[in-house]
């Protein structure tokens, strides 16, 4: 019993232990594959090699990608334990050094954050030749805060009109709500007021809804009016497009607004609702991760001169 003990040891590496995490959050091999960096082959190439020292085969094909086995869910909970200790035993004493590392760090944003970021942060890390990996995807915001803290995402940028709960945040940065469509609209030939803004079909970020939309709404609601959201997407850059090419409208922060200026004409809501405000998030675990560390500080550095 002994040596087979060892012999499973010996069969074990990091980049399988890795794979297996992956494929168990993902449900995927492919969107392992992409969270790892690495090829599809190779990720199927680890599955092999995990199946064959654990004598099972872990991950069974579906549908929709792979469903783990009963054998899988089982050890699942000791990978978690056994790559963070693994991550603190390498970083225990260390210096950071975005230099030298290879890390894989992740970051939740909306489109606008990550072309007012991203382009930065990576010159930056162009600049000092390192390896570190930008993983960077919209946020789920009805489960960033589990996401953070089941480690899937190491910072989220959450737009928010209230403060944020259940996470460690920061402010970055405050802004108004405007209304905003295609140059030469007819709603702007004159100022926006309630009929003409009801008139008109809007265009939704549908990942906020729960928020914007729904305090728009439920504004308009008070105020004996209804308008109708003919299309909801997933990112501002769609939003704008299709702006630019229907007599749709449309809710902008005032600081996206400005970045579509030459394809999007702005003006004021003819009511009132609360200020934008985007957070920096982040689990408290996090804090005693020195790349982590790292790049909140490249975010907020950033974020002092874009936002």
């Amino acid at each position: 019993m002994e040596n087979k003990t060892y012999t499973l040891i010996r069969g074990v590496d990091v980049i399988m232990l890795r794979t297996f995490d992956a494929l168990l959050r993902e449900g995927s091999v492919s969107k392992a594959a992409a969270r790892l960096f690495l090829s599809q082959p190779a990720v199927s190439a680890c599955l092999k090699r995990l199946r064959l020292v654990f004598d099972d085969e872990l991950f069974t094909r579906s549908k929709n990608g792979v469903v783990p086995t009963n054998k899988a869910l089982a050890l699942a909970p000791q990978v978690e334990k056994v790559l963070e200790e693994l991550q603190r035993l390498v970083t225990l004493n260390q210096v950071f050094s975005p230099a030298t590392s290879d890390r894989i760090l992740r970051i939740a944003g909306s489109d606008h954050t990550c072309r007012t970021l991203l382009p930065t942060l990576s010159r930056n890390l162009t600049a000092l030749g390192s390896s570190i990996k930008v993983s960077w995807s919209l946020p789920n915001y009805n489960r960033y805060a589990e996401d953070l803290a089941k480690g899937n995402i190491d910072l989220a940028l959450i737009p928010k009109m209230t403060q944020v709960t259940g996470v460690q945040s920061q402010l970055l940065g405050e802004d108004a709500y405007i209304c905003v469509a295609r140059e030469g609209h007819p709603l702007f030939a004159a100022d926006v007021n309630l009929d003409s803004f009801c008139s008109y079909p809007h265009v939704a970020l549908g990942q906020t809804r729960s928020v914007l939309e729904d305090t728009i709404d439920g504004t308009l609601t008070r105020l004996g009016r209804r308008r109708h959201v003919q299309v909801t997407v997933t990112s501002f850059s769609q939003m704008a497009d299709l702006l630019d090419r229907t007599d749709l409208i449309a809710v902008f922060p005032q600081r996206v607004a400005k970045r579509y200026a030459g394809v999007l004409a702005s003006g004021r809501l003819p009511f009132e609702l609360p200020n934008y405000r985007l957070y920096l998030c982040w689990h408290k675990r996090s804090e005693a991760d020195a790349a982590f560390n790292w790049l909140k500080e490249q975010i907020l550095q950033t974020t002092e001169l874009t936002l």
